[in-house]
């Protein structure tokens, strides 16, 4: 039956991970505690920064928002692929893949340009100290944020919407654990010309401008960090910027070799794409709370209060 959307499929079914039985139930044990772990890390992260007035600083608005991405783009592909373990056939209804499709683009392009803006962050703070709360001030903290999800929505919009132009027929599986670009793509019966223009537009400006803006200020950064006279006072700017290093090397570097692989087999691609969507957003707590000596400190602070509630 034809659907209103102009398209012959009601429903897709999700090919998952792996078709071996043997290790659906590993899979679904290991992305279970993967996933719990991010959903507790970064919810944990989001409460943290909210209890503690003295954490009420630019760098960690940008990380509460950063958290809260991870959660979110998280929790759109994992219990989809958690069940895809459990059941023979994992379905999905045309409009619950293109409605998993906007909001997956949505968070993975927000945290492209979260992860800018704490790199801009970095650079003042590093670069023009005395002038850091003036420049970072609320307003333009706000400014940024409501850009980057923007810019997320924009892109994510472009996306869905030439997605839904398509008609898809007879074939309907998806050979990947989530409705993704170019996995839909492939299943198309009709021309996918515009939509591969789109996404060569998009995804080369959600590309460009946050790597070109990443670099410029860590340009700027490192050479600040070379003109400081004191070992000390190098090692304390480094410190100051090494968890975002390791966060923007883990997302790009990750999401990299995802869409860049294209020698590898399809199996290769989901396994690297699951360190992309699954990995990153379970590790992007972990750098920032255990790296962090101010997070350490609140993080003491809350289990005080909360032993000293259970004894008084």
């Amino acid at each position: 039956m034809l659907t209103g959307n102009g398209s012959f499929v009601t429903e897709f079914v999700l090919a998952g991970l792996t078709d071996r039985p043997e290790l659906q139930l590993p899979l679904f044990y290991l992305f279970l505690i993967i996933y719990t772990v991010t959903v507790v890390g970064n919810l944990g992260l989001i409460i943290l920064i909210g209890l503690n007035p003295h954490l009420y600083t630019p760098m960690y608005y940008f990380l509460f928002n950063l958290s809260f991405i991870d959660l979110c783009y998280s929790s759109v592909s994992s219990p989809k692929m958690l069940m895809n373990f459990v059941f023979e056939k994992n379905s999905i209804s045309y409009e619950g893949c293109m409605t998993q499709l906007f909001f997956f683009l949505f968070f993975v392009i927000s945290e492209c340009y979260m992860l800018t803006s704490m790199a801009y962050d970095r650079y003042v703070a590093i670069c023009n100290p005395l002038l850091y709360k003036v420049t970072m001030s609320p307003q333009v903290c706000s400014m940024l944020s409501f850009a980057s999800y923007g810019m997320a929505f924009a892109g994510a919009s472009a996306h869905t919407g030439c997605m839904l132009r398509l008609i898809f027929c007879n074939a309907n599986v998806i050979n990947f654990y989530l409705c993704d670009i170019l996995p839909l793509l492939q299943l198309s019966c009709t021309s996918t010309y515009v939509n591969e223009v789109v996404v060569l537009i998009v995804v080369g400006i959600n590309i460009t401008v946050p790597s070109f803006t990443i670099l410029i200020s860590y340009v700027f950064i490192l050479a600040n960090i070379l003109n400081i006279k004191s070992t000390q006072g190098r090692s304390k700017a480094f410190s100051t910027c090494s968890s975002h290093i390791m966060a923007i090397s883990l997302f790009f570097g990750s999401g990299a070799f995802m869409y860049l692989n294209h020698s590898g087999s399809m199996n290769q691609g989901k396994i690297s794409s699951v360190f992309y969507t699954n990995v990153v957003p379970m590790f992007n707590p972990l750098i920032y709370s255990l790296r962090n000596k101010d997070v350490k400190i609140a993080l003491k602070k809350v289990m005080m209060r909360v032993h000293s509630r259970f004894i008084s």
